[in-house]
């Protein structure tokens, strides 16, 4: 198994909008790599585009527990817990990104979004 060239092979599958293609090339890859981070992120991010969000989830706190300085497995885990409707839990590593990175819009519009969202439900 080569498997820099499959890690090539679902990173082009991703971007050509076959996360499913990608997650199935990607699941061996980290299976012989488990700490190398950078599949387990196309992995998850193949995970949360296809809708598998328990898959994402399991791969994004794998991330964040990993490296909890890693400001965008923060905002991808917090946007899964977002499309799974756990919006609290959602809050936390969505303020954990944006506090991290100010700068990014996408943060600060997930974080407003939920805000809203939680402050509306009380």
């Amino acid at each position: 198994m080569d498997l820099l060239a499959d890690y090539r092979r679902a990173t082009m599958f991703f971007e050509t909008g076959d996360p499913s293609g990608a997650a199935r090339l990607l699941e061996p890859i980290l299976d012989a790599e488990p700490g190398n981070a950078a599949v387990r992120q196309l992995l998850a991010r193949s995970y949360f585009q296809s809708a598998q969000l328990n898959r994402a989830e399991e791969q994004l706190r794998e991330l964040v527990e990993r490296d909890p300085s890693d400001h965008y497995a923060h905002h991808v885990l917090g946007r899964t817990l977002e499309r799974l409707n756990r919006h609290s839990e959602a809050l936390r590593h969505l303020r954990i990104a944006s506090a991290m990175y100010a700068a990014n819009d996408d943060y600060r519009a997930a974080l407003q979004r939920v805000e809203t969202r939680v402050g509306g439900s009380r």
